[in-house]
């Protein structure tokens, strides 16, 4: 729990997420958390914006900070939140008006449903959770949900096009690039233990939930001091025709190609290059090293 009513909350607003359609749910946004204290709100211009904003502001005068966006704002102001030391770090709230929003999936947050995270910023409850953090050769940087090599990359890239179709922009492009069959030689080490294996894919979670209606992780959970691995091994077309539709459901764990793993730290040491996608973002290549820093971060949920 936060302090009492009259909250001084910083809204870090997205207006061009879900294809510009959030722009318009800005007074809707600002009139639903004044209800429950003051509001001063940061408007995000381009990439990389939120980041900056909230690392050069003084946190001292809020109680929480606000991201209001997809998972890529989310996943901005996660970062400019870490830029500041633990200490001086705000709980953090979700206001979910992008196209993609699967962290907010497991805060119980369908997508529409903004007002639904008003109301969780105003019930004025706080958990802790864990926090994902990835170390390449040129970068640091943290996430909430999920970061993925391989078929996810392919889709960001193949979806970007698609976002005028809202909340299936993800899943048609996923289709359509797994149907391409790229798999990549993987290197990994999973706490520890080495593996090898021809794949077209490899996702680390931190929830259960990407690209929205994807359950990828289902035994996955925000503060259980693990995250998630889920590896797709290579297959035929037509296995994978009847395995993609079982990963709205989670029932693809049970395909023998499908591996998962629960740890604490795993390293993509090959393919040397391979580009990684944080929370919605494309940032960041291996060979990195991501650990899970249990419960690390006070959340509004």
């Amino acid at each position: 729990m936060l302090g009492e009513s009259g909250l001084n909350f910083l809204l870090v607003f997205n207006p061009n997420a879900g294809a510009g359609r959030a722009r318009r749910l800005l007074p809707g946004v600002e009139s639903g958390l004044q209800r429950f204290g003051r509001v001063t709100t940061l408007q995000t211009e381009a990439k990389g914006h939120a980041t900056s904003l909230v690392a050069e502001s003084g946190l001292s005068e809020f109680d929480a900070i606000v991201a209001a966006g997809g998972d890529g704002t989310l996943f901005e102001v996660l970062n400019g939140l870490y830029r500041h030391e633990k200490g001086q770090r705000k709980p953090l709230g979700l206001v979910p008006v992008g196209t993609g929003n699967a962290f907010a999936r497991d805060l119980g947050l369908l997508p529409g449903k903004w007002q639904q995270g008003v109301e969780l910023i105003g019930a004025n409850r706080t958990e802790w959770v864990d926090v994902g953090r990835v170390t390449t050769q040129q970068t640091r940087f943290h996430f909430l949900n999920i970061v993925g090599a391989g078929l996810p990359v392919d889709a960001m890239k193949t979806a970007a096009h698609l976002k005028l179709l809202g909340n299936s922009a993800y899943s048609i492009a996923t289709l359509w690039q797994a149907l391409r069959l790229k798999s990549y030689p993987l290197r990994l080490v999973l706490d520890g233990e080495p593996l090898d294996r021809d794949s077209m894919f490899v996702e680390v979670s931190n929830t259960r939930y990407t690209g929205t209606t994807f359950l990828i992780a289902p035994a996955a959970k925000l503060d259980d001091g693990l995250l998630d691995v889920t590896l797709v091994s290579r297959l035929p077309r037509m296995r994978l025709l009847r395995l993609f539709p079982s990963i709205y459901s989670g029932q693809h764990v049970n395909y023998p190609e499908v591996m998962t793993r629960q740890v604490r730290e795993i390293r993509i040491e090959a393919p040397q290059g391979l580009v990684l996608a944080p929370d919605g973002e494309l940032y960041g290549k291996s060979p990195a090293t991501i650990t899970c820093l249990p419960r690390d971060l006070e959340i509004l949920c």
